[in-house]
């Protein structure tokens, strides 16, 4: 679950890990993270993936805090995989994500829980929580269509698709290019 809530909400691993589940709200769908690098407050929404997941984990839980035993998670995954990573691997992944689908740099930023600094068009808008809901289920989206989890289009099934024809001259000409196809 430790990879997952950070590459699905792109927290950093210190927030992951204290992340309490006072802190979460499964029916508001959001997440609270206190005690931020910035040192601001940072809410931020689920998308519908983690929501099943966090609920098992919610009514096994074992302690007050939603995450035990990250680095036996990570560990696991490296062997299994092969592949050597960091957490903060898991958050680039997800900036980079969330850049290619042209979420806005301000929603990027407000995700992020990165500071305005002096961008005065920064202070004129307003970003809550439910305002980034649409992005992270669209970056959700797109990661789980990366991973085969989602289908990432709808596959059409063209000759039931194809109008059905009693001409004969139609017959010929899908005869000939069913031959032409075989060519």
């Amino acid at each position: 679950m430790y990879p997952l809530l950070v590459l699905f909400t792109e927290l950093r691993k210190e927030e992951a890990s204290r992340l309490a589940w006072e802190n979460v709200d499964l029916l508001d769908k959001t997440l609270i993270v206190h005690d931020t690098k910035n040192h601001q407050d940072h809410t931020l929404p689920l998308s519908d993936f983690l929501l099943e997941p966090l609920h098992r984990r919610k009514a096994g839980a074992v302690n007050e805090y939603v995450i035990v035993e990250q680095r036996k998670q990570m560990d696991r995954i490296t062997f299994e995989s092969g592949v050597k990573f960091t957490i903060h691997d898991l958050r680039r992944t997800f900036i980079t994500i969330a850049e290619s689908l042209d979420i806005s740099a301000y929603a990027l930023k407000r995700l992020l829980n990165h500071k305005m600094g002096n961008d005065i068009t920064a202070g004129y808008i307003i970003i809550d929580a439910e305002r980034l809901r649409i992005p992270m289920q669209k970056i959700t989206d797109h990661l789980l269509k990366c991973m085969g989890v989602k289908p990432s289009a709808e596959i059409v099934d063209l000759v039931r698709l194809a109008p059905q024809s009693t001409s004969s001259t139609d017959s010929v000409v899908m005869k000939q290019s069913q031959n032409q196809g075989k060519k």
